[in-house]
């Protein structure tokens, strides 16, 4: 039968059929009730079949890897063996369900699928237990980016790793191969992806035990745990559907940078309930206070005097605190870090983390201290000073440091001591060490007292020559005219340097007859003038002068000339000639050479000798260097009083 003959036919079957139909064939071959009778037939052995559709059909035939379905369409169709879970079972005249993809390729032949048809099958059941939450079995068939690949009745589903169970996932490779039951979580039509959960079996099957665990919780319950996760503060503990926190300074009684050093993942520990939140729902757990206390008993393993070895756990200001034992650290502090340096911040000696030994001073077991002390592991140098540095000795050192009060001289590394101002200088009226020496310089010394107690080296500069007092008591006594050379210029007069460079005072009310409001401005430093000695105190180490007592005895013309050189327009010669000096009030002894202070100067003084003690604490000033200190406030304020009198 020709394709004109068939097109026709596949049509509405009537005589206007049968003319057309006769072309393709001879006249007596079929009449037309014969031709209508047979096409009726033929149309009637069509399925009404659409693409897409699930539909029976009957292995009629089986062509090397090919398999031939009749699907009771105009043709029949093929589908490869591979699509057959068992290829052996193949038999002709077996039905089977396919999908019809296409009525015809490119030759003409039908499209069928059977693994189209199996996975509609599986969909079904898939939609079905979607809805219903019915629990299905699933093998795990790999690991992919953010979880795993189910094998979910012959088709793949996607199981998200957080949706394994409900604890973090260590080794996803070791689900690889199990068989496990899934719920059906999110469904996809279009792209035909499906989402399944373990999680959710494993939190439905908790559920039950995590409400028994709350209504038992009390505080100081020990439970069983394992470890679930690790954070930079603490340790997150399963307890069976329940989680708790053990914060990281309940994790040990010692010290510890990270929860990772106590405790691993997965790790089955013990702990103690030590707070409950029932609103919040939180659980505080710890895990030391199941251990011995680390102070129980302390007495027995540490002693003082003890050797002990032990962490630089903390440094602060003060000191390092080292850890000795777990739960037991001891302050190694400042002071007790080095014989001879002064330290100032710990880390000059020591640095975190780093194993040091130390020797127990102190211990404490009721307010939990102990004291340490790693100088203690050397003998202390200053035991043997007293042989290295004896009374009197000299030696040269470096100025290491000036104050107000002093000069600091580093005889060798770590062994300083002080020279006091008043033991610069025999003859000079020093107002500080920077007039006679230079930080940085040396400066030669001999030791005047060693303190091992209080760790004090008292030195002297002016005692490496002999005291020339005495000689100046024979040659500046009272009447003895010479000169002097201007070297400085107080409120009260003047401060000069005699001819054998020692210092000497000339009060301003013996400079002139009447009251001089600016001695400076009639009195230029560096001019020689003539004087006369009025007052010589061998034990105060002072010279007080007069211009007067010399001058009034020069001739009018030389006593002018002074009055013109010093702008003393309204004295004359003869109230020169006519003057009578007064006795130096005791007020201005105080205020010649070191003694010139005023009760606020001196205790500033004291207190930066104070500070310079702290500073610098083996050459701190002596007891009786302090004592002069307060003998020089106290005069002051006794000389205050005396002026307001007067």
């Amino acid at each position: 039968m020709s394709e004109e003959t068939n097109e026709v036919i596949e049509n509405n079957v009537n005589v206007d059929d049968f003319e057309k139909a006769k072309k393709s064939f001879n006249d007596d071959e079929y009449s037309q009730d014969e031709f209508i009778t047979l096409a009726k037939l033929y149309l009637d052995s069509f399925k009404n079949v659409k693409e897409g559709e699930l539909v029976k059909a009957k292995i009629v035939q089986i062509q090397g890897d090919n398999v031939i379905l009749d699907v009771g369409f105009k043709s029949e169709g093929s589908i490869s063996k591979n699509e057959f879970e068992n290829k052996e079972e193949i038999k002709v005249g077996d039905e089977v369900e396919v999908v019809l993809e296409s009525v015809e390729d490119k030759d003409g032949n039908l499209v069928l699928s059977k693994q189209r048809a199996d996975f509609l099958r599986i969909w079904e059941k898939v939609m079905h237990s979607y809805e219903t939450k019915e629990v299905l079995q699933g093998t795990i068939l790999k690991r992919i980016k953010g979880g795993m690949v189910v094998d979910l009745m012959g088709m793949e589903a996607f199981l998200p790793g957080s949706q394994i169970d409900i604890r973090p996932i260590r080794d996803f490779d070791a689900f690889v191969g199990q068989t496990m039951d899934f719920v059906v979580v999110k469904v996809n039509i279009p792209t035909e992806n499906v989402v399944v959960s373990h999680k959710v079996l494993v939190e439905e099957e908790m559920s039950g035990q995590k409400d028994v665990i709350l209504n038992s919780l009390e505080k100081g319950q020990i439970l069983e745990g394992v470890v679930k996760a690790i954070t930079d503060f603490g340790v997150f503990v399963d307890l069976g559907g329940v989680d708790g926190l053990v914060h990281i300074t309940d994790l040990s009684w010692g010290r510890i940078n990270h929860p990772s050093e106590v405790v691993k993942l997965d790790e089955a520990i013990k702990v103690v309930v030590t707070d409950f939140d029932e609103e919040k729902k939180r659980i505080s757990l710890s895990l030391k206070k199941l251990l011995p206390h680390p102070w129980e008993n302390i007495e027995e393993r540490f002693k003082i005097g003890d050797k002990v070895s032990g962490r630089v756990v903390s440094l602060t200001d003060y000191g390092a605190f080292i850890e000795i034992d777990k739960g037991i650290e001891g302050l190694i502090h400042n002071s007790e870090m080095s014989w001879t340096q002064h330290i100032k911040h710990p880390s000059q000696m020591v640095s975190m983390g780093q194993i040091i030994d130390a020797v127990i001073l102190s211990l404490d077991k009721d307010e939990k201290k102990i004291s340490l002390g790693i100088k203690q592991l050397e003998p202390d140098p200053w035991q043997s000073l007293m042989e290295k540095y004896p009374v009197n000795s000299h030696h040269v050192g470096i100025a290491r440091n000036l104050t107000n009060f002093g000069v600091f001289v580093e005889l060798e590394p770590g062994v300083d001591g002080l020279v006091h101002i008043s033991d610069l200088s025999w003859t000079k009226k020093v107002r500080h060490p920077g007039e006679i020496i230079k930080k940085g310089e040396q400066l030669e010394v001999i030791v005047l007292d060693v303190d091992v107690e209080s760790r004090k080296i008292s030195l002297g500069h002016k005692q490496i020559h002999e005291n020339p007092w005495d000689k100046f008591e024979e040659t500046y006594k009272a009447g003895f005219e010479t000169k002097g050379k201007v070297v400085r210029i107080i409120d009260k007069g003047l401060i000069v340097e005699l001819p054998d460079e020692v210092d000497g005072f000339v009060p301003s009310s013996h400079l002139s007859p009447s009251k001089i409001k600016n001695v400076a401005n009639h009195f230029p430093l560096e001019e020689t003038l003539p004087m006369k000695v009025i007052e010589f105190d061998k034990e105060n180490k002072k010279i007080v002068l007069s211009v007067l007592n010399s001058i009034k005895e020069k001739s009018e013309e030389e006593i002018q000339e002074y009055l013109n050189n010093h702008k003393l327009d309204r004295v004359s010669v003869q109230a020169i000639k006519n003057s009578e000096t007064s006795t130096v009030a005791p007020s201005d002894f105080h205020v010649f050479g070191t003694k010139e202070k005023t009760k606020e100067k001196v205790k500033a003084e004291v207190t930066n000798k104070k500070e310079a003690m702290e500073e610098h604490k083996v050459e701190a000033p002596t007891v009786e260097e302090l004592k002069e200190d307060s003998k020089d406030e106290n005069s002051v304020e006794e000389e205050t009083k005396e002026e307001e009198k007067k």
